[in-house]
């Protein structure tokens, strides 16, 4: 298994990721390759919420394509994973405590 710190990279920070928040649901960037089960061990130990977890999902997010890089290509930003946590009522992630 990979690193935590190299598994769960950010949270991600949106307005309908926050609105998630009340349902006890936490939106992360992952790596690419990380699987549902390293996003859970991950996020344990980061976090110190054993046993809290109650479900992740992960979805692969295409990647936007850009304005022009020069005069006959495109630019495109790259792909990437997020992951939602679920987690018991009454727990909270304290990172996104303070936002």
């Amino acid at each position: 298994m990979k690193d935590k710190y190299q598994i769960i990279l950010k949270p991600h920070i949106t307005e309908k990721s926050t609105l998630l928040r009340e349902d006890n649901k936490y939106s992360f960037v992952v790596s690419r390759n990380a699987t549902k089960t390293d996003i859970r061990r991950a996020a344990e130990e980061l976090f110190d919420i054993q046993g809290s977890i109650i479900d992740v999902h992960t979805m692969q997010v295409q990647g936007k394509i850009k304005g022009r890089m020069n005069r006959y290509q495109r630019g495109r930003r790259p792909h990437w994973k997020k992951a939602i946590i679920t987690v018991e009522e009454g727990t909270r992630i304290p990172i996104f405590e303070s936002i």
